[in-house]
């Protein structure tokens, strides 16, 4: 980065940083680390220390120029049945520090925030006050035991001249179908940030097990459930070492709720549809547990069945991040409607929030984190045609509009989940006309877990590539995309690991594309 990055020059090792963690919950001698003695919540609560509180590990998220997130959470007994982490019902103080280096000799801030039995004792805590474009470490202490130690960093000053910004995304981790193994791999990257666009969890029964411990056995409703679901997938080391090596952006989709849900719609696979005013009640509870357990800001907060989720982020001169809410305004999935119109998937109100944004002052590159396949997607060959009702294939005069949007701002690219496998497409001025413009790029990722070991490519990939000229790259392995982005190109590498029924698989590239500036759609490296 050209823009100085403030008090830490160099960028630490991630295993580094993860063994001082690990390192830090052992450590016995207290009196050098500034943190003084933890009060009482209640007569007589110190006299019993709380176990290994810090079980689902710490992590950050979106980042500013002046401060990040920090998250933790206590649960010394993570996978307790009410939800509640094996925390009793009292007032936990935290206490927490940030420095500019992994030893905590230069502590640049500290204070105590209170986890509370109604929030799962979370903690979140919105620094401030830090330098832009700057890597921290930083880390919780209970009743005298110490967290593991995160790293994360600032995002650089607004309109601040930067040479390169790198990020991964990732999506769609079932933790009952495979080892979160890609995670391993991506804290070796050299990274500014991770955005993970939605299926943190599961909410479905489990098909079977592959070694894990206490994999789920059915499908999730209430508040304690959603909690214990989410606790669980935090117990997986690969993802704990990924999120305290990066600060991380993150989105849901609909598994963190229920498949396919719309609205206030819901679609359960084995029953009629729920009364909306039960559906709405789970959706509350959901969104609930879903803030209780990411590192998100006190504007993310839930109230009763909504969120607001959609937001932007912006990195210097360099990148914007539009991230987007594709499931809690959109309209239910019916084809025969698709053209309709006054169908949505955005809703009103984050549509005009997302033009506008669009249409005004912006960075170089202008990215739509966002949850379901964008571009068109025909699945049948021949002069029939059939479309996805869970993509915006389904809402097509609003896809449009965006398209259209896009279309007139700097060098915009899709970032998109949901379909378990990899796609690199050129979205169109008009799908059905291969000759048309293109005008923007969508990048798609594939799963972590999600529908298991998977495969280079299946045979209907090549009806797809067939019928959708735009489409240029399909493939069905596990994995991450990283991006690299300067002021003259996009470089998207598609990491993918070979499988994720036993743990320690190794990763490769699959493919590398290029997006260069000023010149939309991909060229292949």
């Amino acid at each position: 980065m050209s823009e100085n990055p403030g008090p830490s020059q160099a960028t630490p090792s991630r295993r580094k940083v993860l063994l001082a963690g690990t390192a830090a919950l052992g450590a016995a001698a207290l009196g050098s680390t500034g943190l003084g003695a933890v009060a009482s919540a209640s007569p007589g609560a110190g006299v019993r220390p709380i176990r290994s509180p810090f079980s689902l590990g710490v992590a950050s998220g979106d980042p500013l120029p002046s401060g990040v997130v920090l998250w933790t959470r206590l649960a010394p007994n993570p996978l307790a049945e009410d939800g509640l982490g094996g925390m009793s019902d009292r007032i936990v103080p935290v206490q927490w520090q940030v420095a500019t280096d992994e030893q905590f000799r230069h502590v640049v801030a500290d204070g105590t925030e209170m986890a509370r039995p109604e929030s799962a004792h979370s903690v979140h805590v919105e620094l401030d006050r830090l330098e832009p474009a700057a890597d921290y470490f930083y880390r919780f202490r209970v009743d005298g035991e110490l967290s593991p130690v995160g790293r994360t960093k600032t995002a650089p000053r607004f309109g601040a001249r930067l040479d390169r910004f790198a990020f991964a995304f990732a999506s769609c981790q079932n933790y009952p179908v495979g080892h979160f193994s890609a995670y391993s791999h991506m804290v070796e990257e050299d990274l500014d940030l991770v955005a993970f666009l939605g299926d943190y969890i599961y909410e479905s029964g489990a098909k079977g097990t592959i070694g894990r411990a206490h994999v789920p056995a059915r499908e999730i409703f209430g508040l304690a459930d959603y909690r214990t679901r989410l606790a669980q997938y935090k117990t997986d080391p690969d993802l704990q070492a990924a999120h305290a090596a990066f600060p991380w952006v993150v989105v849901f989709d609909d598994h963190e709720v229920e498949n396919n849900w719309a609205g206030d719609r819901s679609q359960p696979d084995s029953e009629p549809d729920q009364d909306p005013a039960v559906f709405r009640q789970r959706r509350a509870e959901a969104f609930q547990a879903y803030y209780e357990n990411m590192p998100l800001r006190s504007t993310q907060r839930p109230s009763g069945p909504n969120i607001r989720i959609h937001r932007r982020l912006t990195f210097g001169d360099l990148v914007d991040f539009h991230l987007l809410d594709t499931r809690q305004y959109r309209d239910f999935q019916d084809q025969a409607k698709r053209l309709d119109p006054e169908r949505t998937i955005l809703g009103a109100d984050q549509r005009d929030w997302l033009l506008r944004n669009l249409g005004g002052q912006t960075a170089r590159w202008n990215v739509l984190a966002q949850q379901v396949f964008f571009s068109q997607r025909d699945f049948t060959a021949g002069d029939d045609d059939s479309f996805s009702d869970d993509a915006w294939d389904n809402y097509v005069v609003e896809r449009n509009l965006v398209r259209d949007q896009l279309a007139k701002a700097s060098n915009p690219v899709v970032i998109t989940g949901d379909v378990h496998a990899n796609y690199v497409a050129d979205i169109k001025a008009d799908f059905d006309d291969p000759a048309s413009a293109t005008v923007a790029t969508e990048l798609v990722g594939t799963s972590i877990t999600s529908n298991g070991n998977g495969v280079d490519q299946n045979p209907t990939d090549a009806v797809q590539l067939q019928e959708n000229p735009h489409i240029k790259f399909i493939n069905r392995n596990r994995g991450y995309v990283r991006n690299t982005i300067t002021h003259s190109e996009w470089k998207a590498d598609f990491r993918v690991i070979d499988y994720v029924e036993t743990p320690g698989s190794p990763i490769r590239d699959r493919a590398r594309f290029v997006i260069e500036n000023g010149h939309p759609g991909v060229g292949q490296v």
